[in-house]
């Protein structure tokens, strides 16, 4: 089966091809594009997102060589929210089996207090109780009368969900499944003791940085920051006046936050590119250091306020293009109260692949989706199609697609015997004609035989 991911980013469209088998997971291909008619995590033009996803597919497609056979597709957390919910059920049988913990979650689903106008991505189980038993990983194969599960359910409007889909249709594709961007970089990046312990995840990305706390075995949390690595590029540009080009060129290329060199250098002057400014290094140092530690305060006092953020035992795990900026950690670290810091990148011991695209942050959320795509999610979920997801499941392809595809098949080659059958008719009705313009030929008597007839006649 071949698993496709795409991360539609603000800045960036990521797409990575996975195939799995009884060995595992693999990435065969891999294609990035920049993103058009993407704003702060908003489609805000469909045809140029869709050529913005249709290119990075191409890319990954040409790559690998294979087709997709499933499409699992991010959405930021910019326009996410969450609603927490409890679901209880009888067990007529005391036997509790897939069956039941389904009718339990799917009771948190209809219980909770979702806004009108909203869709559920994901309603993730986080704590089980089994009748007077508290804090059940598990409740498979358990004998009781009572179940109940707590979940966090994620929610989006149904406007934003519908966007996305027609912007990867457009694309010639077919969602199976979306996912929340923040939720995907986790499933990639966390190790298994991060999540026993609980861990705070924050993917510091190109317009947004979404954050997610794991604990109890599921996520517990998800909020997202609408500032990122596009808004240092505005500022270079507003405080040195030159180009977003060039500011994002000077972005990259002094990406350190301990440099503090007094060197000039010389960059172009907006609206008059050949006019030159001399720019001391520091400066551009100071401008970036300035904006990532505004960024890293607020994210500090959004998990401070939180209080789920206590359980993130394991500390904080940053990853995303803006991580790449040099001493990121060690200023982070000083912010949120000391707790443990690190940069991460997608784990190398979940799936095979390419070592540059595992080493690069930008990646962990697309790889995520593949990974999920995999069955590398929580024990227990509803997905955003609303069907229970759980690990041993059995490997479903989307049907719909199968069909649909079958269906056009069909459709085409009913056609073409349509047109067959209607030149073979054609065909057998000018044959008759000819015939029968043959026999009126041989019944016709000619003019030579009409003479002979004649004379014969006279003797």
């Amino acid at each position: 089966m071949n698993i496709l991911g795409i991360d539609l980013g603000s800045v960036q469209t990521c797409a990575i091809l996975a195939q799995k088998s009884e060995e595992g997971l693999k990435i065969i291909g891999f294609g990035k594009s920049k993103s058009s008619g993407i704003k702060k995590g908003a489609i805000t033009n469909i045809e140029l997102a869709s050529k913005s996803i249709e290119e990075a597919v191409a890319d990954a497609q040409m790559m690998s060589g294979v087709h997709y056979d499933k499409v699992i597709v991010s959405i930021s957390g910019a326009y996410a929210k969450s609603v927490d919910s409890i679901g209880v059920v009888n067990i007529p049988n005391q036997e509790i089996g897939i069956k039941e913990i389904h009718r339990a979650v799917s009771t948190a689903k209809h219980t909770a207090n979702i806004p009108s106008g909203y869709e559920i991505i994901h309603v993730l189980p986080y704590n089980f109780k089994v009748n007077d038993l508290e804090h059940v990983e598990d409740p498979l194969g358990m004998s009781g009368n009572r179940l109940e599960v707590s979940t966090h359910i994620v929610i989006s409007q149904e406007v934003h969900i519908k966007n996305l889909k027609k912007a990867v249709e457009l694309a010639d594709l077919r969602v199976d499944n979306i996912v929340l961007s923040g939720y995907a970089s986790s499933i990639a990046c966390f190790d298994d003791s991060e999540k026993e312990l609980g861990a705070v995840l924050i993917d510091m990305g190109g317009a947004v940085c979404d954050m997610v706390i794991h604990a109890g075995n599921s996520v517990r949390y998800n909020e997202c920051l609408q500032i990122g690595s596009v808004n240092i590029t505005n500022d270079l540009s507003i405080a040195l006046h030159t180009p977003p080009k060039e500011a994002e060129k000077l972005k990259l290329n002094y990406a350190s936050l301990a440099q503090n060199e007094n060197s000039l250098i010389q960059i172009p002057y907006m609206g008059d590119e050949k006019r030159k400014n001399e720019v001391s290094i520091e400066v551009i140092s100071n401008v970036i250091y300035a904006r990532i530690e505004e960024t890293i305060i607020i994210l500090a006092k959004m998990l401070s306020d939180n209080a789920s953020a206590n359980q993130a035992g394991a500390g904080i795990v940053l990853t995303g293009g803006m991580t790449k900026f040099a001493g990121l950690d060690k200023l982070a670290s000083a912010y949120f109260d000391n707790k443990a810091v690190r940069i991460a990148s997608a784990k190398k011991d979940t799936m095979d692949g390419f070592k540059e695209i595992f080493d690069d942050p930008e990646n962990s959320c697309a790889i995520g989706l593949c990974l999920y795509g995999g069955g590398y999610f929580t024990p227990y979920e509803l997905d955003s199609n609303e069907k229970l997801r759980y690990k041993g499941e059995p490997e479903i392809i989307n049907k719909q697609i199968k069909q649909n595809f079958v269906i056009e098949e069909y459709e085409e080659k009913e056609e073409k015997l349509e047109e067959i059958f209607q030149d073979r008719q054609i065909f057998d009705e000018e044959k008759e004609e000819i015939k029968k313009v043959e026999v009126k030929k041989e019944k016709k008597p000619s003019s030579f035989s009409k003479i002979w007839n004649k004379i014969i006649n006279q003797f």
